[in-house]
């Protein structure tokens, strides 16, 4: 799968981000694994912990609607692997993972490679299935929503799997969640 701009809220495709998404899950995990290559003005590094603001650096986005409750789950992630993830209904109705749970998430990156103006990463998540509430994701359908951004970079930039129809960049719509 291939994240896409929104016209709403890019104006020039060609100086974006190109990032591929490979997404499955088995009995234990949902598993996701991005590919980016995004030129150098799109790339930030300065997240150095988990819960840190990862939406401000070089960040990829897994938002998943919770199996046993109306919230839903947010990870994002740096492209040195740090995340911040959160559960709730809405974007102000939101409290943070616990330290455990972030351990919990298995994550290997790659480190980024610059060349010709352009900087390549890859990330892999495997986010368990007790945080997404059940305790077998093999039987189970996934909804939810995949974004790239970066919000402090010196061109800042909102890439999705699917279409989000607002005026401004806001990932936190559970309305526009698809089936995985």
């Amino acid at each position: 799968m291939i994240l896409k701009f929104n016209r709403l809220w890019e104006t020039d495709e060609e100086a974006l981000p190109h990032v591929i998404v490979n997404l499955f899950h088995d009995k234990h995990f949902l598993h996701v694994r991005f590919q980016v290559t995004e030129p150098e003005d799109c790339f930030i590094a300065n997240v150095k912990s988990d819960g840190g603001h990862a939406w401000e650096d070089s960040c990829v986005e897994i938002f998943v609607q919770s199996l046993n409750s109306n919230d839903y789950l947010n990870f994002e992630l740096t492209s040195r692997g740090y995340c911040y993830a959160a559960r709730g209904r809405d974007r102000a109705h939101r409290t943070e993972l616990k330290t455990t749970d972030y351990t919990s998430l298995l994550r290997h990156v790659t480190a980024p490679i610059f060349e010709n103006g352009f900087v390549s990463w890859e990330l892999k998540v495997s986010i368990p299935a007790k945080l997404l509430g059940c305790s077998d994701l093999s039987q189970e359908t996934l909804y939810g929503n995949i974004y790239k951004c970066a919000d402090r970079a010196r061109r800042p930039h909102y890439l999705t799997l699917f279409p989000i129809n607002t005026e401004k960049p806001d990932f936190h719509q559970p309305r526009f969640f698809q089936k995985f």
